[in-house]
C-alpha cells in the first residue's frame, strides 16, 4: 500500500439536525476553553445550566434554519473540492469539535491508511483558545490515544494569506455588485470574546486588529471606497464584560444608511452568519432606520478558498 498524506480540515460544527442542538451545546459549554473553571464539577454544573436554559430557543433558529445548521454541507463541498485539487495521494476530510464528524470517526479512517503525516488545519483565519487550541488539542489527544504513528502537523492562524484574504474582498464585491461604495459603511464584524479570556494571554483580538488592517489597505488598492470602515464584536452571551464595541452598539453610530456587514471570524457560514446577521441583527438594523443592510457570504468553497488552503498546505509541508 502506498503511504499517504492527510489534511484534516478543523472546525466547531453545528447541528445535523434538531436532535443534535443538545448535544452541540453541551459539547460546547463542557469545553475547558470556552467554561475556563479550574473544577470540572463546576463547569459541568455550569454548562448544563446553560445547556439547559439555551436548548429550545437554540431548536427554534436552527428550524428556521431549515433543521440544522448550514457548516457541514459546506464543509463537505470544500472538502471534495480540495480533494480535487490534491489528487489521490493526499486524502482529505474534516472534523468537527460539537457535532458529528468527531474527531475520533476521522482518526478511525485515517489509521485504516498507511498514513506518515496528518496536516491539521483549523478553518478560523486568527488564533484562539476557544477555537484554534481547542480544535487542536481535541484531535491530537485523540489520536495519541490511537495506535497512529503519523506526524501531526498543524497551523494556528492563516489571516496573513493573501489569497484567503482575496477571497474575502470577492465576497464584499459580490455584495456590493454595482452599486457605489461611497454609499456604504463596512463593518467587520468578528465573533466576541470575553475579556478575561483576552487578559490571560489570548492573542485574538490582536490577530483581528491585524486583519482588519490587511484588509482595509486591500479595499484602498481596489479602489473600493467605503464611505467609512469599522470593526465590531457579535454574538455576547452571559454577564461578562465582552470585547467592544458590540455589533449593535456600532450600528447605532453609524450615519450612512447603507451598510455591508463581513463576518471575518468564520470561513464557512454557520447559524451566527445565516441567522444572527442576516436576521437579528437585520431587525436591529431596519429598526434603526437604515435603507440598505446586507451580509457578504464567508469564503466556503470559493475557488479562492480552496487555492488558499492548497497554499496553506504546501507551505506547512
Amino acid at each position: 500500500m502506498a503511504k499517504k498524506e492527510a489534511i484534516v480540515l478543523l472546525n466547531m460544527g453545528g447541528p445535523n439536525n434538531l436532535e443534535e442542538v443538545e448535544m452541540f451545546l453541551t459539547n460546547m459549554f463542557n469545553d475547558k476553553n470556552i467554561l475556563t473553571m479550574k473544577s470540572d464539577l463546576i463547569r459541568k454544573f455550569v454548562g448544563g445550566m446553560i445547556t439547559f436554559s439555551r436548548t429550545e430557543s437554540s431548536q427554534e433558529i436552527y428550524r428556521q434554519l431549515g433543521g440544522k445548521s448550514p457548516i457541514v454541507g459546506h464543509t463537505k463541498s470544500l472538502v471534495k473540492k480540495l480533494q480535487d485539487k490534491v489528487g489521490d495521494k493526499v486524502i482529505v476530510d474534516f472534523a468537527m469539535r460539537y457535532t458529528p464528524p468527531f474527531a475520533n470517526e476521522v482518526i478511525e479512517r485515517l489509521n485504516k491508511e498507511d498514513i506518515t503525516k496528518i496536516y491539521l488545519i483549523p478553518l478560523y483565519p486568527q488564533q484562539s483558545s476557544t477555537t484554534t487550541k481547542s480544535s487542536l488539542e481535541d484531535f491530537e489527544e485523540q489520536y495519541h490515544n490511537t495506535d497512529g504513528d503519523a506526524v501531526l502537523v498543524e497551523i494556528k492562524h492563516f489571516f496573513e494569506n493573501k489569497t484567503y484574504n482575496k477571497s474575502v474582498i470577492q465576497r464584499i464585491k459580490e455584495k456590493v455588485g454595482n452599486d457605489d461604495y461611497r454609499d456604504f459603511d463596512i463593518i467587520f464584524s468578528a465573533h466576541g470574546l470575553p475579556k478575561k479570556i483576552v487578559k490571560a494571554g489570548d492573542v485574538y483580538e490582536r490577530h483581528v486588529e491585524k486583519h482588519v488592517e490587511i484588509l482595509r489597505k486591500m479595499l484602498e488598492a481596489e479602489k473600493m471606497n467605503f464611505y467609512a470602515s469599522h470593526l465590531a464584536y457579535q454574538s455576547k452571551v452571559g454577564p461578562l464584560e465582552w470585547l467592544t464595541p458590540s455589533l449593535e452598539d456600532k450600528l447605532k453610530t453609524v450615519r450612512n444608511r447603507g451598510v455591508i456587514v463581513v463576518p471575518i471570524a468564520f470561513t464557512v457560514d454557520n447559524s451566527e452568519t445565516d441567522f444572527e446577521l442576516e436576521i437579528e441583527y437585520r431587525e436591529i438594523a431596519e429598526e434603526l432606520g437604515f435603507k440598505d443592510y446586507r451580509v457578504c457570504r464567508c469564503p466556503n468553497d470559493s475557488e479562492l478558498f480552496i487555492e488558499a488552503l492548497l497554499e496553506i498546505y504546501k507551505k506547512m509541508k
